[in-house]
């Protein structure tokens, strides 16, 4: 019997609410959405418990409406901003010569045991990378095949515990228990890429309002994974402090005028906007459209330099075949 399932992603601008269900053919059937303004949320995280807990109630309302189904489990996404990603390796003797399911989740249990986890962190995923047979490397899944050892490596996703905590008080409060916490660059990576992309390896960028979660992931695996506390709410700022007007008149200028792609004529020189003054919302100052467009430039190249440079450091930049893809809210931007 296929289960109804509510998913939430808490993130900074956002909390969207998905109810779903696989139908006949085991697709996924989505029974209703909301999406209510994040409040009580800094960053990635909760802030605020009782501020959060009311956004989140309220997009889990309006997914609801259009659905009479009672929800059997709950997911919630979680931002890389509090997690830690760790190797690990674990070996077993296959006694029978011949590997079970038993015999795949004992070495899974032996990497986790063998992993070093920091007291204050939680596990949330471990994903194998790799498993061998005997002499036989790159084995993608070792289910009833033969040999005498079977070895795994895999990688460990750990999350803050106390950012857990707060997470599962603001959905209690809504009268809602958390089934299972998921990695949001993790889940963002298994929708966008394509077959292809996850075969060669991809390094998937999620560029939300406060925050930026990267991943690199291959196959059915995450190889590494990070996250920088800048986004596209950098960009309004940037904006409102650099032109000297408000930050609602700053956010209209990024969604109408934003863009990355130069102009080759010079349009872009002559034409101008009316602005208000921050403090002074009567009186409007002219601004070129090219001044705006060079704010926001050098802001997402900062971003995406801040990436690189961690992703260089991990060793894992250079191993990407299928390029890079990016999402999130920012992924809207012109270029």
């Amino acid at each position: 019997m296929s289960k109804t399932l509510l998913a939430i992603d808490i993130g900074s601008i956002n909390i969207t609410a998905v109810i779903a269900k696989n139908d006949l053919d085991n697709k996924i059937n989505i029974l209703g959405t909301g999406v209510e303004p994040s409040e009580g949320i800094n960053k990635g995280l909760i802030s605020n418990i009782e501020v959060a807990s009311k956004s989140i109630r309220n997009a889990v309302s309006n997914a609801k409406r259009s659905t009479p189904e009672i929800i059997d489990s709950t997911v919630v996404s979680i931002s890389g901003a509090y997690t830690k990603g760790v190797r690990s390796a674990g070996s077993v003797n296959v006694p029978n010569g011949l590997i079970t399911e038993h015999e795949i989740n004992q070495v899974m249990q032996m990497a986790l045991y063998n992993a070093t986890i920091v007291p204050e962190y939680e596990v949330i995923h471990v994903v194998p990378l790799f498993f061998k047979v005997d002499e036989s490397n790159d084995i993608e899944n070792p289910l009833n095949m033969n040999g005498a050892r079977l070895e795994v490596s895999v990688y460990i996703v750990t999350s803050k515990k106390t950012a857990l905590v707060n997470i599962q008080s603001a959905l209690k409060a809504s009268n809602l228990i958390v089934s299972n916490f998921v990695l949001n660059s993790y889940a963002s990576a298994i929708s966008v890429l394509d077959t292809q992309q996850k075969r060669f390896g991809s390094i998937v960028i999620n560029i939300g309002g406060t925050t930026t979660d990267f991943i690199s992931y291959k196959g059915s695996s995450i190889l590494y994974n990070d996250f920088i506390p800048v986004g596209s709410n950098h960009i309004t700022n940037d904006l409102s402090v650099m032109l000297h007007t408000p930050p609602s008149a700053a956010e209209m200028l990024k969604i109408k005028y934003g863009s990355l792609i130069e102009s080759e004529s010079d349009e872009l020189e002559i034409k101008k906007v009316r602005i208000p003054r921050i403090g002074d919302e009567q009186t409007t100052n002219e601004v070129a459209i090219s001044d705006v467009q060079t704010i926001i430039h050098a802001r997402v190249e900062e971003v995406l330099g801040l990436v690189k440079s961690k992703m260089k450091k991990s060793g894992i930049f250079e191993r990407t075949g299928a390029g890079i893809v990016i999402t999130g809210g920012m992924s809207n931007l012109k270029g």
